[in-house]
């Protein structure tokens, strides 16, 4: 069975026009990597957990943001690595100061020894939708694709 990943897409709409809530990985492969390495928050989840259910679990845990408003379902998309990603949008407001995400721990430097913990996310950002698709992980890109159809039909 291919792992599946459930996420959140959080938008808004300043006058400026909408913009999206993105998450930066943490840890140290990511550190200077930033167009296309941007992602929807999202994660893992069992046959137990619903796709919707694993999308709320996974904003919380990576963002600290409790999502309780209804979700407009976004489908779902196979990333390079063969993971399925089902996403889901819903309007809301976030300050990415108030980030606080969960952590994992990894050897770093490689075959050292020691272990470290980095945060799952280091960093989370407003975009616009041009800036988004260019920030976005390319596989990522068509939920947003689908998000404007959906606000604009």
């Amino acid at each position: 069975m291919s792992r599946r990943s459930a996420g959140l897409l959080l938008y808004r709409r300043p006058p400026t026009g909408v913009e999206v809530l993105l998450v930066h990985p943490g840890g140290p492969y990511w550190r200077r990597q930033d167009a296309g390495a941007w992602s929807v928050p999202k994660g893992e989840y069992g046959p137990q957990e619903s796709p919707e259910a694993a999308a709320r679990r996974e904003m919380m845990e990576e963002t600290g943001l409790v999502v309780g408003t209804p979700l407009l379902p976004l489908g779902t998309i196979r990333q390079k690595g063969g993971k399925e990603v089902t996403a889901f949008a819903t309007e809301g407001d976030f300050d990415p100061a108030t980030l606080v995400s969960n952590s994992f721990e990894m050897e770093w430097p490689p075959r050292s020894g020691h272990t470290v913990s980095f945060p799952e996310v280091d960093q989370a950002r407003w975009f616009p939708l041009a800036e988004a698709r260019i920030r976005l992980l390319p596989a990522q890109v068509p939920f947003l694709h689908r998000l404007e159809q959906a606000l604009y039909r």
